[in-house]
């Protein structure tokens, strides 16, 4: 037999190895790529959209297993919005970072306070501060064209009572607030999570009132407001039975609307739509009663 003959590979042989090694690389570089998209991803979703606004992620080193109430999301910033966060961030702007316990006299130049959780587009944020000057508003919020609306509002309204909080609410209550230092607390029109499986994440449960009451004063008025018949039923129910609040409704239910909550636009569409809104009132009630 010729050695060289019977040292040649078989036919097709070396187009399977050549195949198998091709193979493999192609699958080891899809696998980097993807590796290298998402750390991309990452690194945007902790850069701030914005220097010297926003942090994309400010309590990032307080990152815990929990359900959330909230679902941050990044959609297009108007050039006003931009112009305003940059404007005004560094000056009625503040992250929620966990990390210390904010002055609330010192924030708001010895005003009462009162804590806004979910403003949205900061509408009727903006027209409660312009209407109760004496009064200052701690208004939190996730959603970044939100915030920069809500600065610009308050800035052409001339008002100096409002200060925007970015991040986790259970964090600013559980870390960064003192014990009493909140006037009031309003809840308007929250995510309902509407399916049955997601109930979990609705913000007002006894847990939340748990974290609320230290925070605010004796006769502190939380309100709460929904147009969801279920989530206003569920608010009642948790409220009622809690220990440290009252309701300040004669029958024990519903409060017809306070003049000082606006209607505002996406209340008017619900009602034209036939829902009903509740609004509710308590007061945390003293200690040593």
């Amino acid at each position: 037999m010729n050695p060289t003959t019977a040292a040649a590979p078989e036919p097709g042989a070396a187009a399977t190895v050549t195949g198998s090694a091709t193979g493999s690389t192609s699958a080891d570089e899809a696998a980097a790529l993807r590796a290298a998209s998402f750390e991309r991803a990452r690194r945007l979703r902790q850069e701030p959209r914005f220097p010297g606004g926003p942090a994309a992620d400010p309590a990032g080193s307080h990152h815990e297993r929990r359900i959330r109430s909230f679902q941050p999301r990044r959609s297009r910033v108007t050039t006003g919005q931009q112009d305003a966060l940059e404007r005004l961030w560094p000056k009625w702007g503040l992250d929620i970072d966990g990390k210390r316990v904010l002055d609330l006299d010192q924030l708001f130049d010895g005003l009462p306070v009162v804590l806004e959780i979910g403003f949205g587009m900061g509408e009727a944020t903006a027209q409660m501060a312009a209407d109760d000057p004496g009064t200052g508003i701690l208004a939190v919020d996730v959603h970044t064209p939100g915030q920069g609306n809500l600065l610009g509002l308050a800035d052409k309204a001339g008002s100096t009572n409002v200060r925007v909080a970015n991040g986790d609410a259970v964090i600013l209550l559980r870390e960064m607030l003192a014990p009493a230092s909140l006037d009031g607390l309003r809840v308007y029109f929250p995510d309902p999570w509407p399916k049955a499986r997601h109930h979990k994440r609705r913000l007002i449960q006894p847990e939340f009132l748990d974290l609320v009451a230290p925070v605010l004063k004796p006769g502190a008025i939380i309100h709460c407001a929904t147009d969801w018949e279920p989530y206003a039923e569920q608010m009642l129910e948790v409220l009622t039975a809690h220990p440290r609040f009252e309701n300040t409704a004669a029958d024990g239910g519903y409060a017809p609307r306070p003049a000082f909550r606006p209607l505002t636009r996406f209340e008017g569409q619900g009602l034209d739509k036939g829902h009903v809104v509740h609004d509710l009132l308590f007061a945390r009630i003293r200690d040593d009663t």
